[in-house]
């Protein structure tokens, strides 16, 4: 059975880490929004879920310590076993995912649930430390996919502008000007737009998001 946590766990992350996806409940009218009027409320939340449930195949077949989902709202039967669920705190989000971070000791890379098209292959890259401190992946509208620390330290989030376009670089910039060295992974296109469900569907053909994205358009020619 998945475990659904309201307390924070113990700080014990494991050799191979923490893998963190900081997500959205599927919830019609609640994510995605950007998606409408293309898409119906339901349809959006239904992409989401997807993405979500793409996310959550990759981290399971990753190496990983610990799986956790850091969530805003309750699991559904969209959880799959083997993934711990610890609430969201309340706050922006610099402070929510800040207050990740200070979930775990050991080394720990924090993921969005929008990059359905991520792999494995790429999340075991991102918790790799050998050789650096950090890793970020860039997303392609100016964010963040990915923040791995191998020492997490909340305070490198708290007060870094969510949301905008510069978002990436200032968060970036933190991670060098604190010292430590960073290494990239490939930037990445957030599920956000009508624009962006299409690309990401594209790149990533065997997903159930491309699957779901490719039934909603047939209904609708």
């Amino acid at each position: 059975m998945s475990t659904y946590r309201s307390d924070p766990p113990s700080p014990d992350g494991g050799d191979a880490g923490t893998l963190v996806v900081v997500a959205k409940a599927p919830v019609p009218g609640r994510v995605k929004t950007r998606l409408t009027p293309h898409f119906t409320p339901q349809q959006a939340a239904a992409l989401a879920r997807a993405a979500l449930q793409d996310t959550l195949d990759a981290v399971l077949a990753t190496p990983a310590g610990r799986r956790v989902l850091y969530l805003d709202g309750s699991p559904r039967h969209w959880l799959p076993e083997g993934i711990e669920v610890v609430p969201q705190c309340a706050g922006g989000l610099d402070v929510r995912l800040a207050a990740a971070f200070s979930l775990y000791e050991g080394p720990a890379l924090l993921i969005g649930m929008d990059t359905p098209q991520v792999t494995p292959e790429l999340l075991a890259q991102g918790l790799d430390f050998a050789g650096t401190d950090s890793w970020f992946g860039p997303a392609l509208d100016g964010g963040f996919w990915a923040l791995g620390l191998a020492e997490p330290d909340p305070a490198l989030l708290l007060g870094v502008p969510m949301s905008v376009p510069h978002t990436g670089a200032v968060q970036r910039q933190r991670l060098t000007t604190s010292g430590r060295a960073v290494r990239d992974l490939p930037a990445l296109r957030d599920v956000d737009t009508p624009d962006d469900a299409a690309r990401v569907a594209a790149s990533a053909p065997g997903t159930r998001f491309a699957a779901l994205y490719a039934e909603l358009r047939a209904a609708v020619r």
